[in-house]
């Protein structure tokens, strides 16, 4: 297992977080996905973040990338969401006729870890952990 470090700790921290384009609208290609991506890395350096796979359907993105303990993970994705939304309705303007109002991405996000062990593995090492 490759694990990230910092002065003080050492980690290994992925995420997975998807997306969704505000009423599921059919506006993602590639020069959008790919803007939208660029956009992701150069924020996400500002954040400790680092995009490990990108994947995107027409109304939504997939992400997966790996982030430092101390990243302030909401503060970040609200950052990028509203950077992103704003530049690729400035670049696309097409995409503004796809939405009915101002927003690109819908409120709401799904964010999930990705830990190397299954729960369980975890539960079942800490709990053999114990002196017996």
């Amino acid at each position: 297992m490759d694990l990230d470090s910092n002065n003080h700790s050492v980690f290994s921290m992925y995420y997975h977080l998807i997306l969704v384009i505000k009423y599921r609208r059919n506006v993602i290609d590639d020069a959008i996905s790919d803007y939208a991506k660029e956009k992701f890395v150069s924020l996400g350096n500002k954040y400790n973040i680092t995009l490990v796979e990108w994947n995107d359907d027409i109304d939504h993105i997939h992400i997966l990338f790996k982030a430092h303990p101390n990243t302030e993970l909401s503060k970040f994705i609200n950052a990028y969401k509203s950077a992103s939304s704003r530049l690729i309705k400035k670049e696309f303007p097409l995409v503004r006729k796809k939405l009915w109002k101002e927003m690109f991405w819908s409120r709401s996000f799904c964010l999930l870890t990705t830990g190397g062990s299954h729960i369980e593995v975890v539960k079942k090492y800490i709990e053999d952990q114990a002196m017996k």
